[in-house]
């Protein structure tokens, strides 16, 4: 046997993605050869797609001193690029990640017809996009990818440099140009014209988060659907967990809960056993389910592990919302926009919304208007059925503040239209009950019950508890009382001192809401109190009832100022 023979078996094993054959023989030649350069890279990449991070690292640094040794420098730069990404995904040690693209960078300086210049800017253009939320950079590294790929010859790295060019440009704002040209990337996968598993993996991924970004969620179905596949096929398990996090989106988007937090609880537990540095995508994902669960506690805590990921200030300013502390709400997510650069139009989505109605719920028109109208200028560039939504709802968050009560039942019209057309289930039956509340304030109270009981209908299968308990307000401010069943829960009354009788609270309403205040669900007071679940809701329906609020939150809000709690 040759020197190259173990080599080349390895070699033709990663081609074929026979991994642990490719891993096997690698082992080999460097029995022969311990410093051959080509044999530690190859290892190193096999033990990547198996996971096993420490030989990764292992090989990969002892494969760039044995280049650099050569004095191959395009080679030594190339394993620098994986060592940034190896330490980023594995580790998120993001100031060892900016070192090595440095020094692959110097190395590079005089190369960039090379495929390892592409890689580089396809590196540096993911990182300026998805760590520090700036497109421009990203689309200028972009452009540099696409530029080496078609100098080298490397149909893979100039379609990745390409579909982060489309990533970049749809975040951008420049919505429909992006989307076209991400489409035409992977009609490019499918038609066989790529070839590098890792090159066609990140074309899809970067597709579907930029349909995320987008609210483009019947984009996303088709090709979340290729992309799982594809990651089945080749045991691509750290995309595949990515994958798991993105479908989840588009789960919780059209209301089936239950599958978006099994793929979130199976991602987190993957990407936390082969990929930890990247597990705050699926923790913060959890922590938005959680929330519009109701569970706000636990939505916290999970935004507080997700880390800076940018999801999760958005998230704090939306619990703070739910809760009914506006002035924090509304705090946070500027601090959030302040964050991002005025150009990374999509990411700035959710916190616009957030502070419409934060603002407005503090009587300051101004400044919700000022970001009402950055809203509108994205959702107008979109052309996508949920972001028009987004943008409808808070016009009409806007007029009802306003107390112009026919425009904002326009603009929530036509905020529920959307949300249905696009199959968003809580999003529908928020407007919903916006609606409703603005009918009331027209006189409609029939129209009102009506617009009420369709929100409910699409928000019980979900238990949003806290969208039914405000449904549950309106309803009985709606209707009238019902009579006082026999053998009624008639707890002695609990009432604070200089407190009016209409805040008054039995016991049990009281214990109520002190687990509410825990952030607990009603399910979950059910069980610390040892009654049903139907008797938690009634007792929640009286507590919101009784103080005059529209939400849990503001029910504990409203209970701490008069001393209840």
């Amino acid at each position: 046997m040759t020197l190259t023979a173990p080599l080349d078996a390895g070699q033709a094993a990663l081609a074929r993605g026979a991994w642990s054959d490719a891993f096997q023989a690698f082992e080999a030649a460097l029995v022969e050869q311990p410093d051959q350069p080509e044999a530690l890279e190859g290892q190193g990449l096999a033990a990547w797609w198996l996971d096993l991070a420490d030989v990764v690292f292992a090989s990969r640094e002892r494969a760039y001193r044995a280049y650099r040794a050569r004095g191959d420098e395009v080679s030594a730069a190339r394993v620098a690029v994986w060592l940034a990404w190896d330490h980023d995904a594995f580790r998120g040690e993001y100031a060892i990640t900016s070192g090595w693209l440095h020094r692959a960078r110097e190395l590079l300086e005089g190369h960039h017809d090379t495929v390892a210049y592409a890689w580089l800017s396809v590196r540096e253009s993911a990182f300026a996009l998805l760590d520090h939320g700036n497109p421009e950079e990203a689309l200028k590294h972009a452009e540099q990818a696409i530029e080496a790929g078609r100098a080298s010859g490397s149909v893979d790295y100039e379609m990745v440099g390409r579909a982060l060019r489309g990533f970049s440009l749809a975040t951008s704002g420049r919505i429909p140009e992006g989307m076209q040209e991400l489409d035409g990337v992977n009609a490019a996968v499918l038609a066989g014209e790529m070839q590098d598993r890792v090159a066609i993996g990140l074309a899809c991924c970067y597709l579907i988060s930029a349909c995320d970004r987008v609210r483009d969620y019947d984009r996303a179905v088709q090709w979340c659907a290729r992309l799982r596949a594809f990651c089945e096929r080749w045991e691509f398990r750290v995309l595949f967990a990515v994958c798991r996090t993105q479908y989840a989106a588009v789960c919780m988007w059209r209301g089936a809960w239950g599958e978006a937090e099994r793929e979130l609880e199976a991602a987190s537990s993957e990407l936390a056993a082969v990929r930890p540095g990247m597990v705050s995508e699926a923790l913060v994902r959890l922590g938005e389910l959680r929330r519009r669960q109701g569970r706000l506690d636990e939505a916290t805590s999970l935004f507080d592990r997700s880390g800076a990921h940018p999801l999760a200030a958005v998230g704090h300013a939306a619990v703070a919302l739910d809760r009914g502390d506006w002035e924090s709400a509304g705090d946070l997510a500027e601090r959030h926009l302040r964050s991002l650069p005025a150009h990374n139009r999509t990411e700035r989505v959710a916190a616009l919304e957030l502070l419409v109605r934060a603002r407005v719920a503090r009587g300051d028109q101004s400044r919700a208007l000022a970001a009402l109208i950055e809203l509108q200028g994205i959702a107008e560039q979109a052309f996508t059925s949920p972001l028009r939504g987004s943008a409808s709802l808070a016009n009409g968050v806007l007029a009802f503040g306003a107390s112009d009560y026919e425009a904002a039942r326009r603009h929530f019209e036509d905020a529920v239209d959307l949300f249905h057309k696009s199959g968003a289930s809580f999003e529908r039956g928020r407007a919903g009950l916006e609606l409703a509340a603005t009918l009331k304030a027209l006189g409609r109270h029939e129209a009102a019950v009506r617009e009420v009981e369709r929100a409910v209908a699409v928000l019980a299968p979900l238990d949003a508890t806290v969208e039914l308990d405000r449904a549950s307000v309106l309803r009985s401010r709606l209707l009238p009382p019902a009579p006082t069943a026999a053998g009624a829960d008639v707890d002695a009354m609990a009432t604070p001192p200089h407190s009016p009788p209409s805040t008054a609270l039995t016991r049990r309403e009281v214990q109520v809401l002190e687990r509410i205040a825990e952030g607990l669900g009603n399910q979950a007071i059910a069980d610390r109190l040892t009654i049903s679940e139907h008797t938690v809701h009634r007792h929640v329906a009286n507590i919101l009832t009784k103080l005059g609020v529209p939400s849990r939150s503001a029910a504990v809000a409203q209970a701490a100022r008069l001393g209840l709690l």
